[in-house]
C-alpha cells in the first residue's frame, strides 16, 4: 500500500490519506510532526509533540546570569529532589543567621536557599570558576572538593578532571551537605569542632566571609517572609484624600 507521510513544523497542516481521510494538526508553540498513511487495517494518523523548550524562570543565584550556569542551577535543583533530599527536610537549628522565610518555606523555596548557599560559598571557594584548581593541585572546581572527599561520600565525580564540570561539582557538594547538616543540625556552628556544612568548607568558618553570605542571603525571595515582600497598605484616609483631589 502507498505511504504519505506530512510532516510539519510548528505550522497547522492538513493531513489526508488516498482522499479517505482529512484533519488538521495545530500546534501551539511546540513541535508537531504529523504521520499518517494508508495501511493494511485502513487509514491511520499518529501525532508526536516535542515538548516545549525550557522557559521557567530560575531563582537567583550568586554566580548571576553568566552564560553557562542556568544549567549549574538545573543541576543543584535535580541533586536536591534526588540524593541531596535531606537537605530540604531539614530545618537547621541555625537557620535564622541565614534564611528567615526557611521554617515555613514550602519545598521549592528550600532547594532555592541549599543551591543559593552553594552558590555564595562557590564565591570564595573558586571565584565561580568551574576549572578552579587549589591547595597544590588538591582542589577542584566550584566548590574545591577533593578526589578523596567526593570518593568517600560516594560522588559520581571523584576525579579532578570530574570535579571541574560544574553541575557534577555541586551535585557532589550537596551530596556531603546532606550529610553534614542532617548529622550535626546545624550549618555552621563551632561545639568544638565546625559542624554542619563549616565541618567541610573554610569560608564557612570565616566571620567575615560567613556574614557577607548570610547577608546575600537574607536579601533573596526565598529567604524573606512573605510579610516583607508584600506591598504595604496605604490608610483609608490617604485614599480618600486623593481620590478627592482628583475630582
Amino acid at each position: 500500500m502507498p505511504l504519505l507521510l506530512c510532516l510539519g513544523l510548528a505550522l497547522p497542516h492538513t493531513v489526508a490519506a488516498e482522499g479517505q481521510m482529512s484533519g488538521t494538526l495545530a500546534t501551539s508553540g511546540a513541535t508537531t510532526v504529523g504521520v499518517s498513511g494508508v495501511g493494511a487495517s485502513g487509514v491511520f494518523a499518529v501525532t508526536l509533540i516535542r515538548p516545549r523548550a525550557r522557559t521557567e524562570t530560575l531563582p537567583r543565584m550568586a554566580w548571576g546570569q553568566k552564560p553557562g550556569t542556568a544549567i549549574w542551577t538545573r543541576a543543584a535543583l535535580s541533586a536536591l529532589q534526588g540524593h541531596a533530599a535531606p537537605l530540604a527536610q531539614t530545618v537547621p537549628q541555625d537557620i535564622a543567621d541565614w534564611c528567615p522565610a526557611y521554617p515555613q518555606a514550602d519545598a521549592a523555596q528550600r532547594r532555592a536557599f541549599w543551591v543559593g548557599l552553594s552558590s555564595a560559598l562557590a564565591r570564595y571557594e573558586s571565584t565561580h570558576r568551574a576549572g578552579a584548581v587549589g591547595g597544590g593541585g588538591l582542589y577542584h572546581g566550584l566548590l574545591q572538593i577533593l578526589p578523596a572527599t567526593a570518593k568517600g561520600h560516594g560522588c559520581h565525580a571523584r576525579s579532578g578532571a570530574a570535579l571541574q564540570n560544574g553541575a557534577a561539582n555541586l551535585s557532589c557538594g550537596l551530596r556531603i551537605m546532606a550529610r553534614t547538616v542532617a548529622r550535626d543540625g546545624v550549618i555552621a556552628v563551632q561545639s568544638g569542632r565546625w559542624r554542619g556544612v563549616a565541618a567541610d568548607w573554610g569560608p564557612m568558618r570565616d566571620p567575615a566571609k560567613r556574614k557577607q553570605m548570610q547577608s546575600w542571603l537574607k536579601e533573596q525571595s526565598y529567604c524573606r517572609p512573605l510579610s516583607s515582600t508584600r506591598p504595604k497598605a496605604r490608610p483609608a484616609g490617604f485614599l480618600l484624600a486623593q481620590s478627592s483631589e482628583k475630582g
